[in-house]
């Protein structure tokens, strides 16, 4: 019997009363300010907005991410869409 889910990579997402999430699965940053996160992920391209957002811990060997500050927002995309549309939208600038 062959495997469907071998490929599926785990991630978790913790939020402890919207002061604290922890984040599993993160494999780089790709932005990062008070107000708004984005992380590249084991699962697509993940964003969290919020205020006096900082980065208590990355540990890119555990794959783990801490931020402290108010949460207001956390939302996936997908990484291949992503990356079409911005090609699409370079080629009609």
């Amino acid at each position: 019997m062959e495997d469907k889910n071998k490929d599926f990579k785990e991630q978790n997402i913790v939020i402890q009363n919207r002061e604290k999430a922890v984040v599993t699965g993160v494999e780089d940053i790709h932005s990062f300010d008070d107000e708004l996160v984005i992380v590249q992920t084991d699962l697509g391209i993940l964003t969290i907005k919020g205020e006096n957002l900082k980065m208590n811990k990355l540990n890119l060997e555990n794959n783990e991410l801490i931020i402290e500050g108010r949460t207001s927002a956390i939302a996936y995309s997908d990484a291949a869409q992503n990356k079409k549309q911005g090609i699409m939208n370079k080629l009609f600038k």
